[in-house]
Order: C-alpha cells, then structure tokens, then sequence
C-alpha cells in the first residue's frame, strides 16, 4: 500500500496538498503572520471600547484551519514576538505587549493552534463544522481577551465584557460565515473532501 495518494485523508490540512519542504513550511508560517499583520490594519474603531473591531481574529482562524495546529501555532507565535519587539502590526498599527487588547493576540496564538487541530480531523470540510470550529476559536480569543482587556483597564469583568466581546458579536458571526463559505469550497475546488 502506497503512503502517497491523491487524496488528502482525513489528517491533512490545505497546506498539506502543496509540495512538503521545510522551505514550505517556513514559507507558510511567515506567510500566516504576515496575513495576520495586514488583517490587523483594517481596523474600525468601536465607541466605548479600548479594542477596535480588526480582520486581524479572522485572519488567525483562518491561518489555523489553512496550515494546522503546529504551523499555525509558530505563525501566531511569529506575529506575536515580532509585535512585541516594535513591529507596527498589532491593531491599528500598534506594536509591544501590554495594550489593552495584547490578550487578543494571546487568545489568537491558542484559537489557532485548537482550530488548525480541528481542521486536522476534517472540521473545516463543512458549512457545519466550519462553524462550530469557527465558534470555538473565538470563544478561545474572548476567554483570553476579554480577563486581560480587564485586568489590564481596570475595568470590571462585566464592563470588559461589555467593551470586549459584546460589539464584536455581530462581526463575529459574519467573519465565520465568510469562513463557512471559504473552507470547504477550498476542499471543493482541489476536488478533494476528506
């Protein structure tokens, strides 16, 4: 039995199906952050909150789901540690830890690294699953986000919730229906479902 088919099973990730190498993998992991750094510059201000509404979480899942848990762990990893050493590609074009919405980024680097191992098992094949996968890596971004946005504000956990996760609700839900629509029509399009 061959360990070479043309179809990806269940176990791979889109970035599987290019050509592996580690010039790929590096490729790909600079690639995610790079991704995430120019979905953080479409930023909208929200009135009240500290924490603008960004494609930047969007970008994240969507670098998980694409290169799996492992790279997309080192992406956001990468994206982080280049923010935090001044790199203006934070939200809104900030950059160091600290901010009031540097837990995002935390939560992002975890959302990533849970939804890419569930894109692993084929949670990114369907509208359905898509959106459960999409659900929970930004419930892991507010579990993150949201104590930090607090403790480092002042604010109570209520007001943080207010502030931090409530106006985002909406933008939420259209970014993973956006994901909904891109995923599993990118398994589609190679002609692969796993």
């Amino acid at each position: 039995m061959s360990t070479a088919s043309a179809a990806p099973r269940t176990g791979s990730v889109l970035a599987d199906l290019l050509p592996a190498s580690r010039t790929r993998d590096i490729a790909l992991v600079v690639g995610g952050a790079a991704l995430t750094g120019i979905a953080a510059q479409i930023a909208v201000p929200v009135p009240g909150s500290p924490v603008p509404v960004t494609g930047q979480t969007f970008a994240a899942l969507l670098v998980g789901a694409g290169l799996g848990a492992g790279r997309g762990f080192l992406s956001l990893a990468l994206y982080a540690l280049v923010g935090m050493a001044g790199m203006p590609w934070f939200a809104s074009g900030t950059s160091g830890a600290g901010g009031a919405s540097f837990g995002y980024v935390l939560g992002m680097l975890l959302a990533s690294t849970v939804v890419g191992a569930l894109a692993r098992r084929g949670a990114d094949r369907s509208v359905l699953r898509t959106a459960g996968t999409m659900v929970l890596g930004s419930a892991i971004i507010y579990a993150v986000g949201v104590p930090y946005l607090a403790a480092s504000t002042g604010m109570s956990l209520t007001a943080a919730v207010a502030a931090g996760l409530t106006p985002f609700l909406i933008g939420d839900a259209l970014k993973a229906a956006l994901a909904m629509g891109l995923l599993p029509a990118a398994w589609k399009l190679v002609g692969r479902k796993g």
